[in-house]
């Protein structure tokens, strides 16, 4: 009997999501979450094994598979991506990558464009994410404890290491943390200082601003276009401890007026300026 009510609850619940969904933003907005992280648990504890299987463990040639089923995401959402600007990862040897960090759809933005032979710098607490963090912990993710400053300084030297030893380029978010204002948030120099130190070039990465489509504030999560450019890459060759902070606000100032033009505000960088 209980099991029968049961049944006749689900296809009732079933039945009025769609409805739910139409005339509640939070409702819509929870859902369509909740089908994400489950999306991205479910997926990472299928992949994992597959990662064992082909590479034997921790590797970045595992972030080839991640990258593959990752990209199906977008399909489940109803997002599209205009990307220009990838021959610009063609640079010989290490690199380092910069990009805007906005939200939790980030993965998908990263993965539509990662290429070959990158490994990301990611906070330590990811981890702990269950299937998740073992996933990324096989893709080779670079794990930074954001609330200590020495412990970020000594994984930072160990990035510029491990570029030189393994020959791959990094992806950083300089941000530190998410935001989704449709703005930047003022850059943390450590991945300059690696990038002068190792004399290897900054390449910046820029996506269009989610807040037409993505919005946790507002109850906000639809289908919509996400704008991404590869620029070229910035040399730091000559380059000294003296010129980081220069080298930042260049990437900084070049990155902001990148994103306000993708994101259909071109006059709003003088404005703010």
């Amino acid at each position: 009997m209980e099991l029968g009510w049961l049944l006749w609850g689900a296809a009732v619940l079933l039945l009025l999501l769609p409805v739910l969904m139409e005339l509640s933003p939070a409702v819509n907005f929870a859902l369509r979450i909740g089908f994400y992280y489950l999306l991205f648990f479910v997926c990472s504890a299928l992949t994992a094994p597959v990662c064992l299987l082909v590479n034997g463990g921790r590797t970045v040639k595992n972030m080839r598979i991640i990258k593959t089923v990752v990209k199906t995401f977008k399909y489940f959402f109803g997002l599209r991506f205009e990307v220009k600007g990838l021959e610009n990862f063609e640079v010989e040897g290490p690199a380092i990558i910069v990009s805007n960090h906005q939200s939790i759809l980030d993965m998908m933005g990263l993965m539509e464009v990662l290429p070959d032979n990158c490994v990301q710098v990611g906070k330590k607490e990811l981890m702990y994410a269950g299937t998740v963090g073992l996933i990324i912990y096989l893709g080779g993710v670079i794990f930074i404890n954001r609330k200590s400053t020495s412990s970020a300084k000594m994984v930072m030297a160990e990035v510029a290491k491990t570029m030189a030893t393994d020959n791959v380029k990094v992806w950083v978010y300089p941000e530190g943390t998410r935001n989704c204002t449709g703005d930047l948030l003022p850059f943390k120099k450590g991945a300059f200082h690696v990038a002068v130190q190792a004399q290897v070039p900054v390449i910046p990465v820029v996506y269009s601003s989610f807040t037409t489509f993505y919005n946790p504030k507002k109850n906000l999560f639809t289908s919509g276009k996400i704008k991404v450019e590869v620029l070229p890459p910035i040399e730091t060759k000559g380059l000294t401890s003296d010129d980081v902070s220069e080298l930042t606000d260049r990437c900084y100032r070049t990155m902001r007026e990148t994103l306000f033009r993708l994101s259909g505000r071109p006059g709003e960088v003088k404005d703010s300026s």
